[in-house]
């Protein structure tokens, strides 16, 4: 059977999920904005998912807005606040997910604001000194900074740097793709003012999420045509996807430290078997506890097979990645691992891990690791 070690990339749909979607695709098809029974059914599902995503994050239902995804919030929240507030300052690391850099690179092309980047020490955290100087030197600055990197697994100290930022009398944006689900956020205790965030990382369905705005941060619509989503994004609800989204976020929620224990646990005893079965193997980013535990980023010592091992695996029926699926198509190099200076000469794999993934499915990978490597010559 298949081994799916790509759950950074995206997760298998929970069959809860896919029980409470049902419903509203065979019979509940109203649209939303209908003023009659139909419409209201569904307005009521949607309202229902809001109020229950805002009671898990400890925010109010007025605060969270369905998007499309991920790349959609943050690409709302840099836009919007540099264009509606005034902001002419951003601060963002070069290892942010595309949507963040790209967005805030064309901002600062066009003009609009002066770009900083914060320094980053070898395994990919930031350098709060930096940070702390890059704001002083920079009034109502803009800040963008991911929860946790999805390609080597490295997390900020997400409440420390918010209040920095609030010391700062910045706007702090953080992507928390990659951490929604998998830890327990209080929004009332951590002063950010915009959140990202998408379903297909914890076993929702794909094409849909959400942006988080602190009551009162005063922004415009990104996307205009309607008046839904209380007039900050037009267009018809993605009703599907809301609704599976609310349940993955309450299952997610539910099983939280159950399901930590086993994939924290599906990390270690790879990491620990790697170190035995393949000489000279290392880590790209943390592998501390503290680390993102559903991602493990592996650098593979310089061999023949190195620039095969993506292709050996995949033949072997285990799926990984060599980088962020998000850029799939692309033959660039992974620029969160260019960012952090690593060795050309070895071969890195992605390993992300979820609830469903067996101990057994990591010796049975471990076991076809230790079969390319043997007859490989080193280089």
């Amino acid at each position: 059977m298949p081994i799916y070690l790509d759950n950074a990339a995206t997760t298998r749909l929970d069959d809860e999920v896919i029980e409470a979607i049902l419903p509203y695709m065979r019979e509940h098809f109203g649209n939303p904005s209908s003023i009659h029974s139909y419409g209201r059914v569904t307005r009521a599902a949607i309202e229902k998912s809001r109020k229950s995503i805002a009671s898990l994050l400890n925010a109010a239902p007025a605060e969270i807005f369905f998007t499309s995804g991920g790349t959609e919030a943050n690409n709302m929240a840099l836009t919007r606040t540099i264009v509606d507030l005034g902001i002419t300052h951003a601060i963002t690391a070069p290892t942010e997910h595309h949507a963040v850099l790209h967005t805030l690179e064309v901002l600062a092309h066009d003009g609009r604001i002066k770009l900083s980047i914060v320094n980053l020490d070898e395994k990919g955290s930031v350098d709060l000194n930096h940070l702390e100087e890059l704001l002083s030197n920079n009034s109502r600055s803009l800040v963008s900074l991911m929860h946790a990197n999805n390609e080597i697994a490295t997390r900020i100290p997400l409440k420390t740097i918010a209040e920095m930022v609030k010391k700062h009398n910045g706007i702090f944006h953080t992507d928390t793709v990659q951490t929604m689900g998998h830890y327990a956020l209080d929004l009332n205790e951590i002063p950010i003012d915009f959140l990202s965030c998408a379903a297909h990382k914890f076993h929702g369905p794909k094409g849909v999420g959400f942006i988080y705005i602190r009551s009162g941060t005063g922004i415009q619509p990104f996307i205009y045509g309607g008046a839904q989503e209380r007039n900050m994004r037009g267009g018809t609800e993605n009703l599907y996807g809301i609704i599976g989204l609310a349940k993955a976020l309450e299952i997610a929620y539910r099983d939280l430290h159950e399901h930590e224990t086993h994939i924290k646990g599906l990390k270690n005893y790879m990491i620990s078997r790697l170190n035995e079965v393949i000489p000279g193997v290392s880590y790209n980013g943390d592998i501390s506890d503290d680390s993102l535990y559903t991602v493990l980023n592996v650098s593979f010592p310089p061999s023949s097979v190195g620039d095969m091992l993506l292709f050996s695996l995949d033949i072997n029926g285990i799926a990984v990645s060599g980088g962020s699926a998000c850029s799939s198509g692309s033959n660039v190099g992974s620029h969160v691992l260019q960012a952090l200076n690593t060795d050309p000469t070895r071969a890195n794999v992605r390993f992300s891990f979820s609830k469903y993934n067996t101990k057994e499915e990591i010796e049975f990978t471990i076991n076809k690791l230790q079969e390319i490597f043997q007859p490989a010559v080193l280089v």
